[in-house]
């Protein structure tokens, strides 16, 4: 019974069509190396899709170190941390600790990581917030879902829903944080938004709005309002699930 080539070799043969040839790969030799070389070529020929998230940590982490492959690094991290999420939230400093690690490589990872969270800023910026849910959706997941502890974010608006700033408002314990509107208000003012959209993460795990969450939000949206700023939105995150208080009906 004949099998299907896969998407990933369909593209490759695709993309291969159109790509100068290139001199034979170097005999490398030592298995290890091999290894190391393999996400390299495969990110080249096939593209970043079809790679793991093992072998693309290891296309950043670069080389191995005793006996271990970038690819065993890279298992070992994503493994560890538990998978690419865990590993963006992890800071630069305890990343250089782990086997195989050290100064240059996690500061290859932690800037890998940040400039994918830029890019995602980036595309919410250009157009109008609201016309982007899902580029918002893809920053929180990759900025405050990742925290260990609740962090409170307000995403301020000018009138065509364009991106003025991302501002951390709190920043709080395991279980809770607290916000204060008159300092929303004044950061409203001082930015001169006209909207402005709210979010904040859940550490537990749960992406469900409390009864706290609730009563927040609406005593920001009442502060707001008094100087004509508009609340479109408050987002819960919790890890890869963002619960939206408008499609729910909570504004």
């Amino acid at each position: 019974m004949q099998t299907r080539p896969s998407a990933c070799a369909l593209v490759a043969g695709a993309r291969r069509a159109h790509v100068p040839a290139r001199a034979p790969l170097p005999d490398l030799g030592h298995p290890a190396i091999e290894a190391e070389a393999r996400p390299r070529e495969r990110l080249i020929v096939h593209g970043a899709g079809c790679l793991t998230d093992a072998e693309l940590v290891a296309v950043i982490v670069g080389t191995g170190a005793r006996g271990r492959s970038a690819l065993d690094i890279g298992r070992e991290l994503v493994r560890r941390f538990g998978g690419l999420a865990g590993l963006a939230g992890a800071q630069a400093s305890p990343l250089a600790g782990e086997p195989g690690m050290g100064p240059g490589k996690a500061a290859r990872l932690a800037a890998g990581f940040e400039i994918a969270r830029r890019v995602l800023l980036a595309e919410v910026a250009r157009g109008n917030a609201m016309n982007s849910p899902e580029a918002v959706r893809d920053w929180l997941r990759s900025t405050i879902a990742i925290e260990p502890i609740e962090v409170f974010v307000g995403l301020f608006l000018d009138s065509q829903h364009r991106l003025i700033a991302a501002v951390e408002l709190a920043r709080g314990t395991l279980a809770q944080t607290s916000v204060y509107p008159r300092e929303v208000v004044k950061t409203a003012l001082a930015r001169n938004a006209a909207a402005v959209i709210f979010a904040h993460n859940h550490p537990s795990g749960v992406a469900e709005p409390s009864r706290a969450d609730e009563l927040l939000t609406q005593a920001l949206k009442n502060a707001l309002a008094l100087v004509d700023v508009r609340v479109l939105d408050h987002f819960v995150v919790a890890g890869a699930a963002v619960t939206s208080f408008a499609e729910r009906g909570l504004l």
